[in-house]
């Protein structure tokens, strides 16, 4: 048994940052990344009517965790026979779901020290019910394991590399906002893109959003982190959306909106995914009742959004 699950790395998620320096696999006028759904179908259902109204050479990339909340069976093979029918990664809890090793890595998300054990514990718990659903659909668990750890996309000429985690590992933190807060680690990131030789890295992983620029001599298009935070919940205080990031040749046209930013004629933007909530609230509750651990974790996210604001989430680091 590891002692460690939920906070080990296991060493089949890692890859080098080299691996990036590579032709794209995709090419569009616009990507939508969309990270953390966590199992949260009503919100794919807003994406996907939003997504329809893109015009153009169009892309959208689930780049994992797209279940995480979807215990109940119907929803889990409904949602992912949805998700699998566009481009799609592989997460921790997809790898984890589609794993043979019972559970050995817990799930597979690798919290740093600041996150508490009781979440990480939590974590564990909810990834074991969640396999048990799973075993009931052996063949959308086959179909798991053979998606991809990254995916290389160009969205004009801009070189996005799309993660779930960071340069390195699949559920690695170093684009989360804790990490870039520090000056050691944005020259660490910095390394990342030189070898990767792309523009921008779009993961999720960390669960809390951030658009992070950071510039480099003679780079004409200043790296940039774009972390959507999650797709499935809610990302700022008061706020009850989840949020995408969508990388375009175009401006988004749309009340939906939340922050962005344009550079050499590519727009890098933060787009809101607000489902009806008294449906998605219900069907969560449905699936996590009070007292169960995803209520205890996230319930309270959920109900009111993280201490967290957009301002928080557009940083520019010079040095």
């Amino acid at each position: 048994m590891n002692t460690d699950a939920g906070r080990s790395c296991p060493l089949h998620y890692r890859y080098a940052p080299s691996s990036f320096a590579r032709p794209a696999e995709l090419q569009c006028e616009v990507l939508y990344v969309v990270g953390g759904l966590y199992g949260n179908e009503p919100a794919l259902d807003v994406l996907l009517a939003l997504f329809e109204r893109e015009r153009g050479l169009k892309r959208l990339v689930f780049n994992g965790d797209f279940n995480w909340f979807n215990t109940d069976p119907a929803i889990f093979k409904r949602l992912n026979e949805r998700v699998l029918a566009f481009d799609a990664m592989r997460g921790n809890v997809e790898t984890e779901l589609s794993d043979p090793t019972e559970g050995d890595n817990g799930c597979g998300c690798a919290y740093p020290d600041w996150v508490g054990e009781g979440v990480v514990q939590r974590s564990n718990q909810i990834m074991r019910r969640l396999r048990e659903t799973a075993t009931h659909f052996p063949e959308i668990a086959q179909r798991l394991a053979a998606l991809p750890m990254h995916l290389r996309v160009n969205v004009g000429d801009c070189r996005v590399a799309i993660v779930h985690g960071d340069a390195e590992s699949l559920a690695g933190w170093g684009f989360a906002q804790e990490h870039l807060q520090q000056r050691a680690h944005r020259d660490t990131a910095r390394r990342w893109f030189e070898a990767g030789q792309v523009d921008a890295f779009a993961s999720s992983h960390t669960c809390l959003p951030v658009f992070h620029t950071l510039p480099m001599p003679a780079r004409h298009f200043a790296p940039m982190v774009l972390n959507n935070g999650a797709t499935g919940m809610p990302n700022f205080r008061g706020d009850a959306a989840g949020l995408l990031t969508r990388i375009a040749l175009r401006p988004f046209d749309g009340p939906e909106r939340r922050f962005g930013l344009q550079r050499n004629g590519i727009h890098m933007e933060a787009i809101a995914i607000e489902p009806d909530q008294t449906v998605w609230r219900a069907q969560f509750l449905q699936q996590w009742p009070e007292g169960s651990d995803a209520h205890a974790s996230y319930w309270g996210r959920i109900a009111d959004g993280p201490a967290f604001v957009p301002a928080d989430a557009l940083i520019t680091s010079e040095d």
